[in-house]
């Protein structure tokens, strides 16, 4: 039976898919899905606003409307569901090749043929847990850090990658700290030197393990 109480209203266009508002809902009330934050059902919601704090857009408040009654034993219910799936999920792995470091992969390796690339800062995956879920899936990763190893190696090798193989896509992602910009500016060098038209999508993750900007 719906009621007429306080309720969490997400609006889509302020949201830009950051999920700080994730952790700070103890429900569990509020999923990421196709890159917005969902209120996933009304009963999982209580109606006290915890999340609204850390949404840097203002994409989140509390209004009034009919919804169903806040449902404890759901709650209950679906926290367990939610943490069964962590469970499983941290025995998989979408690890599809190896060996995985930059320097390491040779530019004419079966597994670049037709490969989607996640070019990633060998710090990502300590600060981004959910790595194997969120980004590992169908891509052929390769990391490595642009501050202690050599930038020009880098982009010497990623020049033979593009030219050797049909790439369809390239996903950079790097660490909001200042050493790890350099990472697009070598995979851009390379794409450019290589005269090939790949697509590149950029992503950079928060030392908390946020994802902070998610664009093409």
């Amino acid at each position: 039976m719906k009621i007429l109480r306080n309720i969490l209203k997400i609006d889509e266009e302020l949201c830009n898919g950051c999920g700080n508002c994730v952790p700070s809902c103890a429900e569990g009330a509020i999923q990421i899905i196709d890159g917005k934050a969902k209120l996933v059902e009304d009963k999982f919601c209580d109606g006290l606003g915890a999340c609204i704090g850390g949404c840097p857009t203002g994409a989140l408040k509390i209004i009034e409307r009919e919804a169903e009654d806040f449902d404890v034993q759901a709650v209950h219910e679906h926290l367990s569901k939610m943490d069964k799936k962590e469970t499983t999920y941290h025995q998989d792995s979408n690890l599809s090749n190896w060996p995985v470091k930059i320097r390491l992969i040779s530019e004419k390796a079966s597994f670049l043929k037709n490969a989607s690339l996640l070019i990633m800062a060998d710090c990502v995956p300590v600060a981004f847990p959910t790595i194997h879920r969120d980004m590992l899936n169908d891509k052929v990763i390769m990391i490595g850090c642009p501050k202690f190893d050599n930038a020009q190696s880098y982009i010497e090798k990623f020049v033979e990658i593009f030219k050797y193989n049909n790439i369809k896509d390239i996903s950079v992602v790097h660490m909001e700290v200042p050493c790890c910009l350099g990472l697009l500016a070598i995979v851009k060098k390379a794409i450019e030197l290589s005269e090939k038209n790949i697509p590149m999508k950029r992503t950079i993750i928060s030392p908390t393990g946020r994802i902070l900007i998610d664009v093409k």
